[in-house]
């Protein structure tokens, strides 16, 4: 029973930081959390804690791949190549290092705007296509921070339901 206990503080503390790696890419994300939810249900090996793990881990990866490909459809709507994508992700972690908390970011839509406004040699589309790109990305990590949270919740229950079933 206190492998159990112990077992499942560790997954919460997982959790936490996956959640927190879905907005804050620097941390891992939802693959921790997938990683975590199976193997708390590996190892406390109850029908509630496998039922639980399916079901998070379902929402953890429905949230991951609604993200991956509301950003991939929309960066190949505006035709953005990958070599944009590659000196904004470079340009994002400058940024990590120059400005703290949020350079991240900052330095991934500079990055973008900067590569597009040299490929296109306008500005206003330029920044119509980084703008769109970084919005779907927005949308992209509220869906997948969404679902995560949402995984989380369920694992509570799950919690619950296991050790008052015990």
């Amino acid at each position: 029973m206190e492998m159990a206990v112990i077992g499942t503080i560790v997954v919460g503390l997982l959790l936490l930081v996956a959640v927190l790696g879905t907005v804050y890419p620097i941390l891992p994300g939802s693959w921790l959390a997938l990683i975590a939810l199976l193997g708390w249900a590996w190892l406390l090996g109850s029908p509630a804690a496998w039922t639980t793990g399916i079901i998070a881990a379902a929402l953890v990866s429905i949230g991951w791949s609604a993200s991956a490909v509301l950003t991939g459809r929309n960066l190949q709507r505006q035709r953005i190549p990958r070599g944009s994508i590659v000196v904004a992700l470079a340009a994002a972690v400058v940024g990590m290092f120059v400005i703290p908390v949020v350079g991240l970011f900052v330095g991934f839509g500079a990055g973008l705007l900067g590569s597009e406004y040299a490929r296109r040699r306008d500005f206003g589309a330029a920044l119509r296509s980084s703008g769109s790109a970084l919005k779907a990305t927005g949308i992209g990590i509220l869906i997948e921070f969404g679902c995560a949270a949402l995984a989380t919740s369920v694992w509570v229950i799950g919690v619950i339901w296991h050790f008052t079933s015990a």
